[in-house]
């Protein structure tokens, strides 16, 4: 049975504050999807995997553009990464002075995995709606990533987040 909604807000504000309810609760679904994994890694390692997995290789410089972190927090993240075996360094071809990251297998086992559990997390969700509401929101995610895939990638306002910085966590 479909659920009966009041006719969505036009203002951008109120739309803004449902946005973030959801991510709240996307959070602790994300979180038990992550945790559902045998050997779950932290938050800030998980994001590390998504950017180097996205790029297929990517650069020190690169890497912590895009977690906005700094190089030493970028280097110790990468050091437990590899030490966790799940990324491995080499020397850029282009560049040798560069050092590039990529996953290792366990790596994309790992970041599969995750993905794989978040995704059931959400289809338990997902099942709980009518095909149309399915559909409606389907259009409304693709509508807005299209939209905010113009805010992001290096050198897009909002890309870095100021403050941000990955070398508290394990």
């Amino acid at each position: 049975m479909p659920h009966s909604f009041p006719s969505p807000p036009l203002d951008p504000g109120q739309v803004a504050a449902e946005a973030s309810a959801l991510l709240e609760m996307l959070d602790v679904l994300w979180g038990r999807g992550q945790e559902a994994v045998p050997s779950p890694v932290p938050p800030s390692q998980l994001r590390a995997l998504t950017v180097i997995d996205e790029r297929e290789a990517v650069n020190l410089r690169d890497l912590g553009e895009a977690l906005g972190s700094t190089p030493p927090s970028v280097s110790r993240l990468c050091d437990r990464l590899e030490a966790a075996g799940l990324v491995q360094r080499s020397r850029a071809t282009a560049n040798r002075r560069e050092v590039e990251v990529r996953l290792s297998r366990s790596g994309r086992s790992v970041l599969a995995s995750v993905r794989a559990a978040r995704a059931r997390e959400l289809e338990i969700v997902l099942a709980r709606l009518s095909r149309e509401e399915r559909g409606a929101l389907f259009e409304g995610l693709a509508a807005f990533r299209h939209a905010a895939a113009a805010d992001t990638g290096p050198g897009r306002p909002g890309h870095v987040r100021a403050g941000a910085d990955v070398s508290d966590i394990a």
